[in-house]
């Protein structure tokens, strides 16, 4: 069941409409790394979870996202409420589909569900939900710094900092199961080569912990261990016999 209350989780003010800067605002819309796309993330994800509170935080978290989406909304419908004093090339998108939020990017693409990042095991999808927040956050920052209105720094701030909050809720639930740190994840054990990191753009190496022991083994010279592969066959493709043999035929023509 879900149940929408009228009142805003945090309050929206515009001082000075900008449909331009609406545009920009499109991207937390219906972007890529908008609100809508992790409200659905997080709440399909929570369907498959079977720890109950793992499932009770992504639940949460996903109706915050809604909320979110709402304030994004409010936002951009009030940038747009004096387009009729908007010239056509400052705000494009708003003169042709009317003012307030649509379903589209800053650039007018569609929103799509390919956005979605959910795979059926937890540890996969919280890991990319930390990945969610962090691209959100980053937008965000991104509109703070192309906006002159106080009021909508407000919130997009308020919007940035409940990024900051859901990774490290995220990251929280992963350290409950052992699972922040921990590359290992699933059910098939992995093969031999799990701990061999490979030299494959030589010239001014450096090393790291990324590439050093114990966790890992390096090889600074690789050698391909797969051999030759099989030459393909494809009983349709054009042999060259049976080309030759077209050759001739268009030569006799061409001769007659």
């Amino acid at each position: 069941m879900f149940l929408h209350r009228k009142e805003l989780i945090q309050p929206v003010e515009v001082d000075t409409p900008d449909a331009r800067f609406g545009m920009f605002l499109l991207e937390q819309f219906g972007g890529a790394t908008g609100e809508l796309t992790a409200a659905l993330q997080y709440w399909v994800q929570s369907f498959h979870v079977e720890n109950a509170g793992i499932r009770d935080m992504l639940q949460d978290i996903a109706m915050e996202e809604f909320s979110h989406l709402e304030m994004v909304g409010k936002l951009i419908a009030q940038h747009t409420s004096k387009l009729d004093q908007t010239k056509v090339y400052e705000a494009p998108l708003f003169k042709i589909k009317g003012g307030g939020p649509h379903f589209l990017d800053s650039q007018g693409a569609c929103w799509t569900a390919a956005y979605i990042n959910e795979g059926g095991n937890v540890v996969r999808d919280l890991r990319a939900d930390i990945a969610a927040e962090a691209g959100a956050r980053q937008t965000y920052e991104s509109l703070i710094k192309a906006c002159s209105d106080e009021g909508t720094k407000k919130v997009l701030t308020h919007l940035l900092t409940r990024e900051i909050t859901h990774a490290n809720m995220f990251m929280k639930a992963l350290d409950s199961m052992g699972k922040l740190d921990d590359p290992f994840f699933g059910n098939i054990a992995p093969d031999d080569t799990v701990k061999l990191v490979f030299n494959l753009s030589q010239g001014e190496d450096v090393r790291g912990p990324w590439n050093e022991g114990p966790d890992f083994e390096y090889v600074k010279d690789p050698h391909p261990a797969g051999g030759m592969p099989a030459p393909p066959v494809n009983p349709d493709d054009e042999r060259q016999a049976s080309g030759k043999a077209h050759g001739k035929a268009r030569h006799k023509v061409m001769a007659k």
